[in-house]
């Protein structure tokens, strides 16, 4: 059967066109998505599929099939709060935008349900769907594991999958550890405030934030090993309003990426001496403060190798190739920690004639072409894990 999912995803690419126009347009934030919630949930009404809407935030899980066996599909459904400029006729105003494309991975999902819902009585297991909130900000996995989405049943493997805006359609990327763990950080700072024309008899939070930002890069240029796979980067830095006045605080935000575990809590345990430490010279006194904490996404091996043959077998055409290796970061990463699981990368570049902008860039765009393409993904590899262990 897996092998006929994609001329049945094609037929229906009207209705998964329709289903991302229409979320793409509407994107919400973090971990209540009320439109988008409710929207995914008239369409499953309208495939004939029950579900169930958690009663803490936006997520949605429905089940299909029967048995002991269950395998989990998730998708993510929130979107990052910057404005599009990406120039398509259905482009969201709001001021968010779906930058990661989970309006497709979203729309996918709909659309494995729609094939898996039409052989339903074919499957030899259970099938449980989580559309989810919260990716954005690192907090909705483990609150669906926290309400109990792994149990109940219970789940035995797991798989998403990502839209790659810089890759074609067709293109599938897989790695046994392919996304890094990720360490969000505040940096506050307080000094004292004084008119600018007097600078002496205040301490200068710019000043010493501007020090902690160059020892922060010292960390990774004398600290951290060629080959160890760690990247610091701080993407705010804010202080004072007006520019003939010291302020009294300062803050600078940031991440850290690593694969090591090692590695990370050495990292950690730096950033927050370098920081008090540097401020100190200054006269500042200085905290910091966590603001995200996920894991590593790490593939299981076995289950990977298996779902990668499935396709390679049942999905002709695809390029599968095992490149899927990046510092950025994902709360999958909460579900592999739990279950083996598998996490891929699907080609959706838009096409030659557009620049092959990055996820998170206000112009990406996406193929949507590739929504068919995860659809059977998803749709396939259920369905043959399933029928592997009948």
């Amino acid at each position: 059967m897996a092998g006929a999912y994609l001329q049945e995803a094609a037929a229906m690419k009207d209705d998964l066109v329709a289903w991302r126009r229409h979320l793409h347009q509407i994107p919400e934030l973090g971990l209540d998505v009320p439109q988008t919630s409710a929207y995914i949930q008239d369409e499953l009404g309208k495939l004939g599929i029950s579900y169930q809407v958690s009663t803490e935030n936006s997520h949605i899980v429905a089940i299909l099939g029967a048995g002991e066996r269950c395998f989990l599909l998730r998708s993510d459904m929130d979107a990052l709060p910057m404005s599009e400029d990406s120039g398509l006729e259905y482009a969201s105003a709001n001021g968010n935008m779906h930058a990661c494309g989970h309006d497709m991975h979203a729309a996918s999902l709909l659309g494995a349900a729609a094939l898996l819902k039409a052989h339903e009585g074919e499957l030899k297991g259970r099938v449980k769907l989580l559309f989810q909130s919260g990716e954005e900000v690192f907090r909705g996995a483990q609150t669906a594991i926290d309400e109990g989405v792994l149990e109940n049943p219970k789940v035995d493997a797991a798989f998403a999958a990502h839209m790659a805006s810089a890759s074609p359609v067709g293109a599938i990327g897989y790695g046994y550890f392919p996304m890094s763990a990720v360490y969000g950080f505040k940096i506050g700072i307080t000094g004292r405030g004084t008119h600018g024309s007097t600078p002496e008899k205040g301490v200068d939070p710019i000043n010493a934030g501007v020090h902690i930002f160059l020892a922060l890069q010292e960390l990774i240029a004398r600290e951290a090993s060629a080959s160890s796979e760690v990247v610091i980067t701080i993407g705010r830095f804010e202080g004072g309003s007006v520019n003939n006045v010291i302020p009294e605080r300062a803050v600078l935000e940031g991440t850290l990426r690593a694969f090591d575990p090692e590695v990370r809590t050495f990292m950690i345990r730096r950033i927050g001496e370098v920081a008090e430490r540097v401020g100190a010279v200054y006269g500042a006194d200085v905290t910091v403060t966590a603001t995200s904490d996920c894991p590593a996404v790490v593939n299981d091996r076995t289950l990977t190798d298996e779902l990668m043959g499935v396709l390679k077998d049942e999905c002709s055409g695809l390029d599968i190739l095992p490149v899927f290796h990046a510092m950025g970061s994902e709360d999958f990463a909460f579900f592999s920690d739990k279950v083996p699981c598998c996490y891929i990368a699907v080609g959706a570049r838009f096409g030659e004639d557009y620049p092959a902008y990055s996820e998170h860039n206000p112009q990406v765009r996406f193929n949507e072409d590739a929504l068919v393409v995860n659809s059977a993904i998803y749709a396939t590899v259920a369905t043959a894990w399933l029928g592997a262990r009948a």
